[in-house]
């Protein structure tokens, strides 16, 4: 097992380097100077369409929200709670400021990928989808790029494993009720692979209608928790944005590895929490039922906000306000449970756990939509059921396994599936911003 955690750390730490960090921001910005920043202009009317307010119809297999809310589960959820504790573990407050450099960016790039996963998508006989940057290096590259498009999926099928999620269900619930039951894990592990099974076997319409049910209501009650905080112990408020600022910026940083180990571990649980340049949001956002690509691009685009700009920010404040200092120990999703508890007592822990338990099983589900739609590339539909029992089996893994190697192991393969996603965006981004011109001029 410690050759294994080795692989894994000294292979992620080589593949967010520099160049995955400059391809990811520079990117975004490319995306935006080339779009003249007009997405970000019609930030209103994407909220609109959200609501409903410009339905769409045609082929498709989910609606606008619920390809929204599908793909905000998995990032809203342990991204926002486990995620920014890791980060202001591995990077001090300074990390989140880099987060939110990420999502800003990230608004551009997911406008341009999702668009690009809408026009170049297969529609089936059977009405089903077949989207993500697979199909759009397949269908939008010439013929020698196609290595790319296997690239991504090869990559997918890993990082569709359920390897954070698992974990840190398993340890806030070990934690907080059954810290003395002999081999929680191990049971914990059988009951969750049990309720995958029975949720993901209903394919995309099953997950997506999931999520739209458990995203708003656990977003509703996270963000009136931590309204709660701020309103009881808004002296600490001030301070607790400050030292993000202060942080973000500090050469002297008291966290191994200075400003560089700031900067790039903001990048990485940016990435990790609303998953902007990977590619992920492409494999639902192209699913949709939508009257034109640039559309779904639009409502594609909010993730960012609602995740990392919002939800995330609401974690950092709480654990900053406390002043609960993340350990070895602590750090993940305990680190956020700990800073609950000192703000809001006894209670605290328990709507984090409610609130993780379901953000993290929606994510499990639509992880495992991620992960059969790279299979059905690579080896059609008959690949489709070996996959799931190996993502219901890696579901009880990872309940055993350890916090470090789930989240370096997802990390590794959010980083491979960057350079086929960005490449073959940038190499498109043309289409995308014709298509955009064509949408904004009818409105």
């Amino acid at each position: 097992m410690e050759l294994i955690d080795k692989f894994f750390l000294d292979f992620v730490t080589i593949a967010w380097g520099q160049p995955t960090q400059l391809l990811l921001l520079g990117a975004g910005l490319f995306f935006a100077i080339t779009a003249k920043f007009k997405p970000y202009r019609y930030l209103i009317h994407a909220f609109d369409v959200l609501r409903g307010k410009h339905p769409s119809k045609g082929a498709g297999e989910v609606s606008h929200f619920k390809a929204l809310t599908a793909t905000l589960s998995g990032t809203i959820g342990l991204g926002n709670i486990a995620g920014v504790a890791a980060a202001i573990y591995f990077g001090g407050p300074g990390a989140v400021f880099w987060m939110w450099v990420t999502a800003i960016f990230g608004i551009a790039t997911k406008f341009f990928t999702a668009t690009l996963s809408s026009l170049y998508r297969e529609i089936n006989p059977d009405g089903t989808v077949n989207a993500g940057t697979m199909y759009v290096i397949k269908n939008g590259l010439p013929k020698y790029m196609l290595p790319f498009a296997y690239m991504f999926a090869f990559f997918g099928m890993i990082a569709g494993l359920p390897a954070v999620q698992a974990s840190e269900i398993v340890r806030i619930t070990e934690s907080l009720f059954f810290s003395d039951v002999e081999n929680f894990a191990y049971i914990a592990g059988a009951v969750m692979a049990a309720i995958t099974a029975i949720v993901i076997i209903g394919g995309l319409k099953r997950i997506a209608n999931v999520s739209a049910l458990l995203v708003p209501l656990m977003s509703v009650i996270y963000f009136a928790s931590v309204f709660v905080i701020i309103i009881l112990n808004f002296q600490e408020l001030i301070p607790a944005i400050s030292s993000i600022f202060y942080e973000a910026f500090n050469f002297k940083s008291a966290v191994s590895g200075g400003l560089v180990m700031v900067i790039l571990t903001g990048i990485k649980r940016g990435v990790f929490s609303n998953e902007a340049g990977v590619g992920t949001e492409a494999l639902i956002h192209g699913a949709a039922t939508t009257t034109h690509p640039a559309k779904q691009g639009l409502v594609a685009m909010t993730g960012p906000i609602f995740d990392t700009l919002i939800m995330c920010t609401l974690t950092a404040i709480v654990i900053l306000m406390s002043g609960v200092e993340p350990t070895a120990e602590n750090k993940g999703v305990l680190l956020t449970a700990e800073s609950f508890q000192v703000m809001l007592g006894s209670i605290g822990p328990l709507i984090l756990f409610f609130v993780v338990l379901c953000f993290g099983l929606s994510t499990i589900f639509t992880y495992s939509f991620y992960g059969t739609a790279c299979v059905k590339f690579l080896f059609g539909k008959r690949g489709v059921p070996i996959y799931q029992i190996i993502f219901i089996s890696a579901v009880f893994g990872f309940s055993v396994g350890g916090f470090d190697l789930a989240i370096n192991v997802v990390d590794s393969a959010f980083a491979m599936m960057i350079f086929p996603t960005l490449i073959s965006t940038i190499w498109l981004a043309p289409k995308v911003v014709d298509k955009a011109n064509d949408y904004f001029r009818s409105l």
